[in-house]
C-alpha cells in the first residue's frame, strides 16, 4: 500500500495541475495541454506510455523512473481535464485491494 505522503504528493500535484486550467498556454506547459483538449492530452499520455515501455525494455532504471514520472503527470492532466479526482482512482484501487486481478477482470466482463 502506498505511503500516505505519496498519495498527498499526487493530490498536491493534481491541485497545481488544476490551477493551470485556462492559464496562459505560452507560459505553462500544463495550460498548453489543457488548451489542446482531451484528445490531445490523451494522445500525449499514449506517447508517454510508449516511452515508459521502451525505457523499461531498453533503457536504464533512471530512464524508467523519469518516464514513469512523465506518465503519472500526464495521467493527472487527463484526469483533471475529465473532471476526475485522484481520490476517485485511489478509491477504485482500494475497492480492488485483496481481489485477484484475474477475478476482478472477469467481473468487468459480466
Amino acid at each position: 500500500m502506498a505511503a500516505p505522503d505519496n498519495e498527498k504528493m499526487l493530490t498536491e500535484l493534481f491541485a497545481v495541475i488544476e490551477s493551470r486550467k485556462g492559464g496562459d498556454a505560452s507560459r505553462s506547459y500544463t495550460a498548453k495541454l489543457f488548451a489542446g483538449g482531451v484528445d490531445k492530452i490523451a494522445e500525449k499520455l499514449g506517447e508517454e506510455a510508449l516511452e515508459t515501455v521502451i525505457a523499461a525494455v531498453k533503457g536504464s532504471d533512471a530512464e524508467l523512473v523519469g518516464e514513469s514520472a512523465d506518465l503519472l503527470y500526464h495521467l493527472l492532466v487527463l484526469l483533471a481535464a475529465k473532471g476526475i479526482k485522484p481520490e476517485d482512482v485511489f478509491a477504485e484501487l482500494r475497492r480492488r485491494e485483496g481481489v485477484s486481478g484475474i477475478d476482478e477482470k472477469a467481473a468487468r466482463k459480466k
